[in-house]
């Protein structure tokens, strides 16, 4: 089975449901074609299920059919995510083949070009760029201009990708596309801030529920990505201990009080910070030029406290986007009401569908 993280099936698609899977919470959007631009119909956040890898077909397959229900949509055909610790992502230069070449040579050996081994995985490939290479012969010196092409590689487990299929299937629902959840944010990234996505050098950074992910991208071409093995959780937990309060406590003091909390939070959100800054100095170094923008997205960055103490560590501005700037709005007044304040949570699942619509 493909993974369809940037082009999957070729139907021309006017409605689109996008979920977004998160560990802790679900966020979904109903998107709609419309005179040529995109329309948001709908969108919900609720928890997710719970499930150690993941939730069963069964439990799965309930909480689509329900979350697709809440948002009434006129189509079956859904768009799902895969988060940071569940896709792999790279970047690697190879020879010209065909896309379903490529896979097979990944099926059967990825550490060339992904320096691990990944058994039991689905691949899909994306061409950035096409090149001519010219190198030296070594018996007569004779240079020869070899064509090679520079792609982008996703993978996850197969297994995974066949229950969210069956899930949906289940559920009633085509899921049309299972994609990852950076490349998601990138496509929502790139139609909000078309300008900074093209001209300059641009981090995004996701912070997601059980880890954290940083992508860098260069002028539009996905430069570098890592995760990061720290998240919201951690800094509810780190605060929790810190106080000796609740989980519960310190995750309404992290979001709606962070500002009385300030230095037990900084003792928990830097050694995030000190990542993310390892990272963009990697980039730096390798490619001689400076990222002049953070973009945070997810659920942590509803706190200005945390934002700021990101901002001391990377020396950087980190700022939230409006991932829904572009979008009509085809809202409840109460949903419309609410856009400004979730906006953030929702760049994945937007992205998702924009990629698959």
């Amino acid at each position: 089975m493909q993974l369809p993280f940037l082009k999957g099936s070729t139907k021309t698609r006017d409605h689109m449901i996008a979920i977004d899977l998160g560990n802790r919470t679900t966020k979904a959007v109903h998107l709609r074609r419309v005179n040529g631009k995109m329309a948001l119909c709908g969108y919900t956040i609720t928890d997710s299920p719970a499930g150690t890898p993941g939730p069963s077909v069964e439990t799965l397959a309930g909480h689509l059919k329900s979350v697709t229900e809440s948002l009434r949509p006129k189509t079956k055909s859904l768009t799902l995510t895969l988060n940071a610790n569940d896709a792999v992502l790279r970047t690697a230069e190879a020879p010209l083949m065909s896309k379903d070449d490529f896979r097979s040579v990944l099926k059967h050996n990825t550490r060339t070009y992904l320096q691990q081994d990944l058994t039991g995985y689905v691949f899909d490939v994306h061409p950035l760029m096409y090149f001519a290479r010219s190198e030296s012969e070594k018996d007569d010196q004779i240079k020869v201009t070899q064509q090679k092409q520079r792609l982008l590689i996703a993978g996850a487990k197969k297994q995974l990708v066949e229950s969210y299929v069956q899930g949906a299937k289940t559920a009633g629902l085509v899921a049309d596309h299972v994609v990852p959840g950076l490349i998601a944010a990138i496509n929502a990234f790139e139609l909000s801030r078309p300008e900074l996505f093209l001209g300059n050098a641009v981090a995004l950074v996701d912070v997601g529920f059980k880890s954290s992910s940083i992508c860098v991208l260069n002028r539009g071409d996905i430069a570098l990505s890592r995760v990061v093995a720290i998240g919201g959780d951690r800094v509810t937990e780190g605060l929790s201990e810190t106080m000796n309060i609740s989980y519960p406590e310190a995750e309404s003091l992290k979001i709606g009080m962070a500002a009385e909390v300030r230095r037990e939070l900084e003792s928990v959100v830097a050694p995030l910070g000190r990542e993310l800054r390892a990272s963009i100095d990697f980039f730096e170094h390798e490619h001689d030029k400076t990222v002049s923008h953070v973009f945070v997205c997810g659920g942590s960055s509803r706190s200005d406290v945390v934002r700021q103490i990101l901002e001391t560590e990377l020396m950087l501005e980190c700022t939230t986007w409006d991932p829904l700037s572009f979008l009509e709005k085809e809202l409840s007044p109460e949903q419309d009401s609410e856009l400004e304040h979730v906006g953030p949570q929702l760049a994945v699942a937007v992205g998702a569908a924009l990629g698959a619509m």
